[in-house]
């Protein structure tokens, strides 16, 4: 491509952990230099700095900052001593990989030698690291320009604890459990290693937090944009790409317009008035003799992200969007819990259902307490769960949808719709048969009683500024629109009417269709299956 093209200059950043593998190639092979091809934004060493572990550790200790104890090996024999020396059990990953590709946790040598086996097929190093299963993960995303302007533009939360890959895991946006000392000394350590380290457009630096402490390390840093950057980008209205080129390009943070506002600089950090979940979808019932556990090395195929005022809201809106078959989040009635495992197993391991076991759990009265010993899983998201399974608990005392809302029906509607619960959800639990009709029952009586979703906007700026851009989200946290609804017609536009003549004459059995088809009839026939059919007999 380089000799076709002929371009000035690369951006490595932008094509994931492919890209920085080529561009680092074709920087230490010459290729680059002998092209006259100018590397932009964050340059081939900074990549380097940040993809081999050992210069990597050095980088941070000349600002006295620690990752996770870890070591890098070329070999197997290696691998086994630096093994033993951490002591186990050991987190085995390989270097410059993407998804978690061969990685795994070794509990002995036997172990250690099957994992780095499989890492060395993918890669010529690996990395052996202190396992720190249980610690919080964290993720900040940083953008830095020339001139040393940087700012975190987002941070991220996952769900389950550290151990599972965070494409596997339930990502939450901003972060809901940290304290404020917590939040910001991550922040300046974020800042102080972006800068360090020389990165010029975006990165996201992931952390490992002690969940009774203030005690942390550094896992990595990706300098580049990534699949967390896109879920940043989505969850805050900021463009991270687009100003990630921007920088790359030599323009500085004060230059670039935030293209939300429109007015103010792309030099600020979002505040956020709504929560983000961020929720995997995993498709491991397609296929026969295949584990559902979940680990270092990603296994789902998709993703969704679902916007709200409250936790509650947003991850049954998840539930719903991520499996089609859900009315929000269900413990047993979602029937994805094992009859034939006991609760306490399917807690203790992580897999694509253990939410629902948690959510089964906490209907069947354990204590948050006994939940968390369980699965490590933080208080904070485990009681916001224990919220909806009493509301479930509540309504389905209700012997009909007349009981539910007789006394005080719409703070009572209201509160369900604020937590998530779909009108399916009620219908069912107030002993409605299912279906549609149901549904609309608990439709019309809650329209009845005034509870209406209204329209929110996601401004970057918490309302500060007023949004020039229609990104939006619904919720049933508010009375009132940001916006005013754009007034529309109902009649046809005059290319639909045209159109929708012309189908009408194609339609009509009495006319005779003529001898030069319109444009629109001979569209109309490459989606004619019968007649595409006839022409490849013919």
């Amino acid at each position: 491509i380089i000799h076709k093209e002929k371009p000035d200059g690369i951006i490595v950043s932008m094509g994931g952990q492919t890209a920085l593998n080529v561009g680092v190639e074709l920087w230490n092979t010459g290729q680059l230099q002998a092209a006259n091809v100018e590397v932009l934004g964050t340059q081939i060493p900074v990549i380097e700095a940040t993809e081999d572990r050992e210069i990597f550790s050095s980088k941070l200790k000349e600002i006295d900052e620690t990752i996770a104890l870890s070591y890098s090996a070329t070999n197997i024999k290696e691998a086994l001593e630096v093994a033993n020396k951490i002591g186990y059990p050991v987190l085995v990953r390989a270097a410059f990989a993407l998804g978690g590709l061969g990685s795994g946790f070794a509990e002995n040598d036997a172990e250690m030698s099957d994992l780095a086996a499989k890492a060395f097929a993918s890669s010529s190093q690996i990395l052996v690291d202190q396992d720190l299963r249980g610690w919080k993960e964290l993720e900040y995303e940083v953008v830095r320009d020339v001139s040393d302007n940087c700012v975190t533009v987002c941070n991220m939360e996952n769900f389950d604890p550290l151990g599972i890959h965070t494409g596997d895991s339930i990502v939450v946006a901003p972060s809901q459990t940290l304290t404020n000392r917590e939040y910001f000394m991550l922040r300046r350590t974020a800042l102080k290693v972006v800068r360090h380290l020389g990165i010029v457009g975006e990165c996201n630096i992931q952390y490992a937090l002690h969940p009774e402490s203030e005690k942390y390390c550094i896992i990595e840093v990706n300098a580049r944009l990534s699949r967390s950057s896109a879920l940043a980008s989505k969850a805050t209205g900021y463009p991270l790409a687009y100003v990630a080129t921007k920088l790359s390009l030599g323009r500085d943070l004060v230059s670039i317009r935030n293209s939300v506002t429109k007015t103010t600089t792309a030099c600020f950090e979002p505040a956020l008035d709504y929560c983000v979940v961020k929720m995997p979808r995993w498709d491991l019932k397609k296929f026969r003799r295949v584990s559902n556990k979940l680990g270092s090395s990603m296994l789902s195929v998709g993703e969704v992200m679902a916007i709200g005022r409250t936790f509650e809201e947003t991850i049954q809106k998840a539930c719903r969007m991520v499996n089609p078959a859900l009315d929000g989040l269900d413990g047993q009635d979602s029937n994805l819990i094992e009859d034939d495992e006991s609760l306490l197993t399917q807690l203790k391991s992580a897999t694509d259902t253990r939410l629902f076991a948690v959510q089964t759990a906490l209907e069947q009265g354990w204590t948050v307490d006994a939940v968390h010993d369980a699965t490590k899983i933080d208080r904070w998201f485990l009681s916001k769960l224990n919220n909806i399974a009493q509301m479930r608990a509540a309504v389905k005392t209700c012997s009909s949808l007349n009981d539910l809302v007789k006394d005080n029906g719409s703070d009572r509607m209201r509160s369900l719709k604020m937590a998530g619960f779909s009108d399916r959800q009620i219908a069912r639990y107030v002993g409605l048969p299912g279906g549609l009709d149901s549904e609309s029952r608990v439709r019309d009586q809650r329209k009845a009683l005034g509870v209406v979703p209204c329209v929110k906007q996601i401004d970057t700026l918490a309302a500060e500024f007023p949004a020039q851009t229609n990104y939006l989200y619904m919720t049933y946290s508010g009375y009132s629109d940001d916006l005013e609804e754009s007034p529309h017609s109902t009649a046809l536009n005059p290319s639909c009417r045209s159109s929708f003549v012309n189908l009408q004459k194609l339609d009509a059995p009495t006319k005779k269709v003529p001898d030069s088809p319109s444009e629109f009839q001979r569209r109309s026939r490459h989606f004619n299956i019968e007649e595409q059919a006839n022409e490849l007999q013919n």
